[in-house]
C-alpha cells in the first residue's frame, strides 16, 4: 500500500508541477528571452517553443491521470478502500478528460490556425475570425490548465490530511 500511495503522490506533484512550474516559469521566460532579442521573430519562435513544450508535457499529463486512476483502482482492490475513493476517481477522469480535450481539440485548433496564417496570429487585424478564434482557443487552453491545477491541488489536500 505504501508503494501504490507512493506512486499516486509522485504522479500527482508530476502533473501539477508540470502545469505550476510551465505557466508560471517556462511560458513568460521564454517569451520575455526571446522577445528581447528580436520582436516580432522571437514572438514566433517563443509560441513555436512553448507550443512544443505544452504538446509534450500532455503526453505527461495523459500518463499521470492514468497512473493515478490505476494506483487509486489497485488501492481500494488491495485493502480499504481509499476516503473518497469514487469522488477522487471521478475527479481524477474529469481531469484527464481536461488534458485530453485540450491536448487533442484545442492545441490541434491553435496549431491549425498558426499554419493557416502563416505566422502570429496577433499580426492579423483585430477583427479577423481567426484572429479572435485563436484568442478564443488560448484563453481556453489557460482557463483548462487552471481548472487541472484546482483539481490537482484538491486531491493534493485531500492526501495531506490523510492519516
Amino acid at each position: 500500500m505504501l508503494a501504490l500511495r507512493y506512486v499516486y503522490v509522485l504522479a500527482l506533484v508530476v502533473w501539477l508541477g508540470g502545469m505550476v512550474v510551465l505557466g508560471t516559469i517556462v511560458a513568460p521566460t521564454t517569451f520575455q528571452v526571446l522577445e528581447s532579442i528580436e520582436p516580432v521573430a522571437g514572438r514566433a519562435l517563443a509560441g513555436e517553443v512553448f507550443g512544443v513544450t505544452i504538446a509534450r508535457f500532455h503526453y505527461i499529463a495523459y500518463a499521470a491521470g492514468g497512473l493515478l486512476l490505476v494506483t487509486l483502482a489497485v488501492m481500494a482492490l488491495l485493502g480499504p478502500r481509499p476516503v473518497g475513493y469514487a469522488v477522487r476517481s471521478a475527479l481524477i477522469a474529469c481531469m484527464l478528460a481536461v488534458s485530453l480535450y485540450s491536448g487533442v481539440v484545442v492545441l490541434r485548433g491553435i496549431d491549425a490556425i498558426q499554419q493557416d496564417v502563416g505566422g502570429l496570429p496577433s499580426r492579423l487585424p483585430a477583427g479577423d475570425p481567426r484572429r479572435i478564434r485563436f484568442d478564443a482557443l488560448h484563453l481556453l487552453s489557460t482557463r483548462l490548465m487552471l481548472l487541472n491545477i484546482a483539481g490537482a491541488l484538491m486531491l493534493l489536500y485531500w492526501e495531506a490530511r490523510e492519516k
